[in-house]
């Protein structure tokens, strides 16, 4: 099979990370599965993957419902005749104190970025197992180990879907399947969502720490498709939120508790009835980026060390063989 070839399936893929991946894949010639709720924009989506070169069929539905994701796997198997890669992306977030957030909307987002990662999982599952290969994506995020205040649904969520990852892999293992599964975790990125996110603050929503283009996101997620580790760090950041919180989580407690409400709002003040997508998707088709292009960073320094390591060490090793053999050159 050749890697043009690849059948692609993308959950939330009008938008966003899934937007910008579906197209990374395109350029490479792929056969596109794109998963999402809002039929215009993904009707845009399939337009634009044709244009780059792939080919895409669409499935409008909603991950938090089993069923019907089972039946976009469906229409994407029936039309491709497999699945190869499965990419859990989509998402939903509230921005707000604990306090304020209703069990509403702690269930839907937990329904959307946990469960969604289930339904899609075992979609993905019922078609890779039989044949023994394939690849599951989990989009996992710096959120995923260490949570921030104003985000406790999605932060709670993508701890989850860590947890659920783990489980996953280790099954896998024992049964010693040839599916792999990769989780990659993101950091800040300049989406739509902070435009569409429900919120009960009074200003309006940035990222939080640097902010990422999402084609470097989905620069790391096609990479992860072709070599798909345990887990795929993007960007400084993430690492090093991951380190801090492993050795002194309560210095975290405290910076983020000072810092966090401010750091996560800009200056303008949030319309009030603004329409969200928590429930039912936003009209329109608003692409792969947001608001913050003139702060967002193109490239990752950090990404492309990750997924060179190999030549990179390859290189450190003839550098330090060179310089000790000048050495004992010099000793001579």
């Amino acid at each position: 099979m050749t890697q043009e070839a690849r059948v692609v399936v993308i959950t939330g893929a009008s938008a966003g990370v899934g937007r910008a991946t579906a197209r990374a894949f395109a350029a490479r010639g792929a056969r596109l599965g794109l998963i999402a709720r809002n039929a215009e924009a993904l009707e845009e989506a399939r337009k634009e993957v044709e244009a780059r070169g792939g080919e895409a069929v669409v499935a409008i539905a909603d991950v938090a419902d089993a069923d019907a994701v089972e039946r976009a796997a469906q229409t994407i198997e029936q039309a491709y005749g497999r699945i190869d890669v499965w990419i859990n992306n989509a998402m939903a977030s509230v921005l707000g104190p604990i306090k304020e957030i209703t069990p509403a909307e702690f269930r839907r987002v937990t329904e959307v970025t946990y469960l969604g990662v289930v339904h899609g999982t075992q979609a993905a599952l019922r078609r890779m197992l039989p044949r023994d290969e394939g690849v599951i994506i989990q989009v996992g995020s710096t959120l995923a180990y260490r949570g921030i205040p104003l985000q406790a649904p999605y932060c709670a969520a993508k701890h989850a879907v860590q947890g659920f990852h783990d489980s996953l892999r280790s099954e896998l293992l024992h049964d010693g399947s040839n599916v792999s599964v990769c989780m990659v975790n993101l950091p800040a990125v300049n989406t739509p969502q902070f435009r569409w996110l429900r919120s009960h603050m009074p200003r309006k929503a940035k990222p939080f720490g640097t902010i990422f283009e999402p084609e470097v996101a989905a620069q790391a997620i096609v990479w992860a498709s072709d070599h798909p580790r345990r887990e795929l760090n993007v960007g400084w950041g993430t690492t090093q939120a991951i380190l801090a919180n492993t050795f002194a989580p309560g210095l975290l407690d405290h910076y983020l508790g000072r810092i966090g409400f401010d750091a996560q709002q800009g200056e303008e003040p949030e319309p009030p009835n603004r329409p969200d997508n928590l429930f039912t998707p936003v009209p329109g088709d608003a692409g792969a980026h947001g608001v913050f292009g003139e702060q967002a960073k193109s490239i990752s320094p950090q990404l492309v060390a990750n997924t060179h390591r190999g030549a990179i060490g390859a290189a450190v090793a003839v550098i330090a063989v060179v310089g000790l053999t000048r050495l004992l050159a010099r000793r001579e």
